[in-house]
């Protein structure tokens, strides 16, 4: 197997021998080399069960999570490569920085902001109602980075804010207690917002959560020319 070495200025990938074993995974690979042969090896992990998201890494030039991935469904003749995300800087080998990604996150308004105190009653929610269910379904993002390391547009416009953070904000934009929405809108709908998706749909097709961020920036679109037209924005 193959695996990245280096930082952000150079590096190159470096060959290793891993013994087979029944049930591997890449993450089980990698712990493999650090462990036997080059303890210098760095890379990221912390539940080994496919919660966390930590381990996500470009497997055969594909983002997903190490810990999840068997190494007999991805091997190609007897080899497998691996390196750190795409779209993010090197740290060092596998360890990326996820910095810029963190701050775009926030850059699209993608914390709560409730209108109520610990002393008010608990608001009640229905769970079938339409704007319920749309946050729902794009709630349950761990923030692995594999959307943003999947997606295109976050390679040709920097600025771009990315799947994961508009996922966000259509999350919150759809939660009734929310009590900044129109500032949420604001923020997406920017130059660097969710008009610039090409709708590849890279995001949704390696999204480990299943979850389908290109479905929700179409809806940010919608709710930002609905916006647009009332004078809001």
């Amino acid at each position: 197997m193959s695996v990245w070495r280096g930082d952000a200025n150079a590096g190159e990938l470096q060959h290793f021998q891993v013994p087979q074993q029944e049930n591997q995974t890449i993450l089980d690979l990698v712990t493999w080399i650090q462990r036997e042969t080059e303890p210098g090896l760095a890379y990221r992990f912390s539940c080994r069960v496919g919660m966390c998201g930590s381990c996500a890494m470009m497997i055969n030039g594909i983002p997903r999570w190490a810990c999840r991935t068997h190494v007999q469904k991805v091997v190609q003749g007897n080899q497998v490569t691996i390196e750190p995300l795409r779209n993010m800087p090197v740290i060092r080998d596998l360890v990326c920085d996820m910095s810029e990604f963190f701050a775009k996150w926030k850059q699209a308004e993608g914390q709560f902001r409730g209108g109520k105190s610990r002393y008010d009653a608990v608001e009640q929610l229905k769970p079938d109602t339409p704007k319920r269910r749309a946050a729902n379904a794009a709630i349950e993002c761990i923030n692995c980075g594999i959307c943003y390391s999947a997606c295109d547009v976050v390679s040709w416009n920097k600025s771009y804010l990315g799947p994961a953070a508009l996922n966000r904000a259509w999350s919150l934009l759809n939660d009734e207690r929310d009590q900044h929405s129109l500032l949420r809108l604001k923020a997406v709908a920017s130059d660097a917002g969710c008009h610039n998706c090409h709708s590849h749909q890279s995001c949704t097709q390696y999204c480990p959560n299943e979850l389908n961020p290109t479905g929700a920036i179409a809806g940010l679109k919608r709710m930002a020319a609905v916006a647009a037209l009332r004078g809001d924005i």
